[in-house]
């Protein structure tokens, strides 16, 4: 066996996703388990679920699914509880689940703004802090998924950019409060990714897909597979030292500050009632 491949090699692994049954967690998830760990993964959707417990178990792995929503602390709680209850201490923990849709702030109901923000950082602190009591100490990694939305200031996304950098911030404090533990906590910042419903709503005509692709540096989008690497990279030996990172996986995109591709994306924004 390659050197490489001893490293990516997660038998006897445990690894819970939130969030994990679709786009760049569900590919996430199969990384893991196409590595060898057991896997368990949790979201609203029952029928989602389901699928994607068959998907990693054709990997030939063991899987558990959970129908609960982040913004739930006890329904979290019971989930992670279960599947410890399984399949004994987290050796990861990823939390990913994710709520967006594209709209300017004076086009967005309080309820609107409210229910990201309650989805996207009030979850991923649900899942962090309900999770702490099964994490494998010392020795669990924690990664949550942000967006570039965190750090570049984004049209029509102001939800989303207030969510995402309170993730962000919140994976730098909890570095600093687990860290002595030997538990570690980095961010994914993933740009455009191909195939992902994030990326459907942002931008939905094939125009706006190619304009998209064009304006990162790297020359195309972004595959889950760019994701999954590096999740798999943070949680492996050589990234025992790797702690409180906010690690950009975009292509170099939000290095341009995204330019006139929001002004291009605003103006096929279509009002609705949000």
């Amino acid at each position: 066996m390659a050197a490489a491949e001893k490293v990516f090699d997660f038998q006897d692994k445990f690894v819970f996703v939130a969030g994990g049954t679709s786009g760049i967690n569900l590919g996430i998830a199969e990384a893991f388990a196409a590595a060898g760990a057991k896997l368990a993964v949790m979201s609203r959707s029952a029928d989602k679920v389901q699928a994607a417990v068959k998907k990693l178990m054709d990997h030939g792995t063991e899987a558990l699914g959970f129908s609960a929503d982040v913004r739930d602390y006890d329904a979290v709680e019971r989930a992670l509880k279960n599947a410890h209850d399984r399949f004994g201490a987290l050796d990861v923990l990823v939390s990913g689940a994710a709520g967006n849709f594209p709209a300017p702030v004076l086009g967005m109901s309080s309820n609107g703004f409210k229910a990201v923000v309650d989805i996207d950082l009030v979850g991923t602190f649900h899942v962090l802090r309900a999770g702490y009591a099964f994490l494998r100490r010392p020795g669990a990694c924690v990664i949550n998924i942000s967006a570039p939305q965190a750090s570049v200031p984004t049209p029509l996304q102001a939800h989303v950019c207030a969510a995402k950098a309170g993730v962000d911030m919140l994976t730098r404090v909890l570095a600093l409060e687990w860290g002595g533990t030997g538990v570690r906590i980095n961010s994914i910042v993933p740009g455009p990714i191909a195939g992902t419903e994030g990326m459907a709503r942002l931008a939905p005509t094939p125009e706006l897909e190619q304009a998209v692709a064009e304006s990162v540096p790297a020359g195309r989008m972004g595959e889950t597979t760019d994701v999954s690497s590096l999740a798999l990279y943070l949680a492996c030996p050589l990234a025992e030292y790797v702690n409180g990172a906010v690690i950009p996986v975009d292509g170099g995109w939000s290095l341009t500050g995204f330019g006139d591709l929001m002004n291009r994306l605003s103006a096929a924004y279509k009002p609705g009632p949000r």
